[in-house]
């Protein structure tokens, strides 16, 4: 009887597997994406939101949700009643409408209009108090275009600059720049903290909310900003944070004689301290990012995490009781989440573990914190995690439904020995009912950043389930350059592109290659920006071993790239400096791709953001003009309305097509 139940249970496991559907494109992007708005002051609620994209218009539609976190009841709601979430504190429930900002202090039953004018107004933020309103909107500052310095041209559309910080990662500067202002709920007075201060705050192009807050008295506003412009702003990453007095008027920079990233001030619950996130190292974009903590009533500074040989990914939260910061990182190939008391700076405890990535710390209730989490089969979920000992409960469930139809792919983390005798973690995903007696075609994956991290993240577009259910392995090296393997091996990378890197990533395919179930005369390689550029110098180097490449975005020829970029901070230190200083960096010889184009003689296929300003497109034309003056097998997608990714769905359900034709026509 025994046995005959074992087989039973065999069998209907097997023909579970088999009513499994396969992973597409489409059901990709139709994933509910799940994003947390706000801990309700009770501490055991939090609001957050599910969105949804319509791949007929291609909008996304969302629906929030109220989750109690004791009980992991989560309730659907129209709490906000169409108006957009701002803020939710001890004075109740902020939304805007039209302009208009709107308080509930009855959970959204009833709305009252505190104040109008803020249709411009973007990251709004209230004070403690509820009296004073803080928010960003553009200020122009400058006649850079043509319709603007001449009044008799209206329809020109012509740009005229005399300095650099002409353009930034998909729009051009047009003279205007982000500013905070302050407001009162009992005012139509709107004051620019900033006034002519050709400066931008918050930071373009991804600062938010995040980059100002007021002190837990409201009498002080810290903002981010990097008070440079011109050539000066193209070639620093010296951000400060000030701290603007409501009552006096004056701003004072808090972080004086820091000089490289400093970004995301947060005061603790008892108002004692400010944290914030920092880099040493003017210039470097990827230097360790600290944890600093100021007490204000001394103004003294401790680093919390600079006997930590990681860096901190920036996403932290408070505890409760101001002694402790909770964050994530980056760590041997994952994203954990950590902590550290700040009364014994560099004890960094780490909380979670296991083949999955924390992506958000969200908030403490009681003895749990609240993150959001993901890993190769599954988007984004709010999960809750004790601090006792680390464990984790599922709380939000928006693809479940989907998840339960879907065979998934696995993974394992190989250890490879490196060209010159490193251990390097190597992400290995299979396809979804992988069997290892079969051969399987196999992909490189080549990680962009160059200095970001591979873990267990999942995108809709790099994305390593899909490439699987669509029958390939993929191997994804931590080669040099990643975090979360110290930061000798992070820093490794720079002034090195082409070299230790190009070794690991071959390292890596030649140890996955000598397993039985690779297809070792079906291998490709695959990667976007740092990657795309990987892709473009093993064309040139790879002696043979790959069957067909894909590169998106990638830098080709580094001397247009330095010419045409737009954040020269990155290019002068990863790259070592501009190509006609005295001693001319490798990057710009033996490093650059295009040198080795005499060499290529495999399939590629090129795809380009038409409004990439990091990548200009310059780069994907050239290599595709190339490969098809050398008669190679070549093709170029040409995405005129994407900048360095493909956010309009459309394009992105195209981009999967093109990919996955592409390989089935060339591996």
């Amino acid at each position: 009887m025994k046995k005959l139940s074992l087989l039973f249970f065999s069998f209907a496991s097997i023909m579970a597997q088999a009513q499994q559907q396969l992973l597409t494109p489409e059901t990709l992007w139709k994933l509910g994406r799940v994003s947390a708005q706000a801990p309700l002051p009770d501490g055991n609620t939090l609001l957050y939101t599910i969105s949804n994209t319509d791949l007929v218009t291609e909008k996304s539609n969302k629906t929030q949700y109220l989750l109690n976190v004791s009980t992991g009841e989560s309730k659907p709601t129209t709490i906000l009643q169409g108006k957009q979430f701002v803020q939710w504190d001890k004075n109740g429930l902020y939304a805007l409408n039209d302009g208009s900002l709107f308080v509930s202090k009855d959970n959204g039953v009833t709305w009252t209009r505190i104040h109008s004018g803020l249709k411009e107004a973007t990251n709004v933020r209230i004070a403690a108090d509820g009296k004073t309103i803080a928010f960003s909107m553009p200020v122009a500052l400058g006649k850079v275009k043509g319709n603007a310095k001449y009044n008799d041209v209206p329809n020109s559309t012509a740009y005229i600059f005399e300095d650099l910080d002409i353009r930034h990662w998909d729009y051009w500067n047009d003279g205007s720049y982000s500013h905070i202002f302050l407001t009162s709920v009992n005012s139509s007075e709107q004051k620019d903290i900033m006034k002519d201060e050709p400066y931008y705050a918050p930071q373009v192009p991804f600062g938010g909310a995040e980059d100002f807050v007021f002190s837990n008295d409201g009498k002080t506003l810290i903002y981010v900003c990097k008070k440079a412009k011109g050539k000066a702003y193209a070639q620093s990453t010296n951000t400060d944070l000030y701290a603007y007095d409501l009552n006096e008027g004056t701003t004072t920079n808090w972080s004086k004689g820091m000089m490289g990233y400093d970004t995301k001030p947060l005061f603790s619950p008892d108002g004692n301290y400010i944290a914030w996130t920092s880099m040493a190292r003017d210039g470097f974009e990827a230097d360790k990012t600290d944890l600093i903590i100021m007490d204000l009533a001394t103004k003294k500074k401790t680093n919390l995490t600079a006997a930590w040989n990681e860096t901190v990914d920036g996403d932290f939260i408070w505890s409760n009781d101001a002694k402790t910061i909770y964050f994530n990182a980056a760590y041997r190939g994952t994203q954990q989440l950590f902590s550290v008391n700040i009364t014994t700076p560099g004890r960094v405890k780490q909380i979670t573990d296991g083949q999955f990535d924390i992506t958000g710390v969200v908030a403490q209730n009681k003895k749990e914190i609240i993150v959001s989490r993901t890993d190769m089969n599954h988007s984004a979920e709010l999960y809750k995690v004790s601090l006792a000992n680390g464990s984790m409960k599922q709380m939000s469930h928006a693809n479940d439904d989907v998840y339960a139809q879907t065979a998934m792919c696995s993974s394992e983390l190989k250890m490879v020995t490196t060209s010159d005798g490193k251990q390097m973690g190597v992400w290995v995903v299979y396809p979804p009912n992988f069997d290892k007696t079969k051969k399987y075609p196999t992909l490189l994956y080549c990680q962009g950043g160059p200095q970001s991290a591979l873990t267990q993240f999942y995108s809709v577009r790099w994305n390593f389930a899909l490439m699987a259910a669509n029958g390939y392995i993929v191997v994804a090296p931590n080669r040099r350059g990643m975090p979360g393997w110290g930061t000798q091996w992070n820093e490794a990378i720079s002034k090195d592109w082409g070299g230790q890197p190009m070794r690991d990533y071959l390292a890596a395919i030649d140890a996955v290659s000598k397993e039985t179930y690779v297809d070792k005369n079906r291998l490709g390689c695959v990667g976007a920006s740092y990657g795309g550029y990987s892709v473009f110098m093993l064309a040139g180097i790879h002696q043979n071993r790959f069957k067909t490449f894909i590169a998106h975005d990638g830098l080709f020829d580094m001397k247009s790239w330095y010419g045409t970029t737009e954040e020269l901070w990155f290019a002068n230190f990863d790259l070592g400096g501009n190509y006609w200083q005295k001693n001319i960096p490798d990057a710009y010889t033996k490093f650059n791709p295009s040198n080795y184009i005499d060499q290529w003689n495999t399939p590629i296929m090129v795809i380009q953001g038409g409004i990439d300003f990091r990548v200009p497109i310059e780069q994907g034309l050239q290599a595709f003009q190339a490969a098809q003056l050398k008669g190679i097998k070549s093709k170029l997608l040409y995405l005129p309305n994407e900048n360095h990714w493909v956010l309009h769905p459309h394009n992105g359900l195209v981009w999967q097509r093109e990919f996955f034709g592409w390989l089935k026509e060339t591996l």
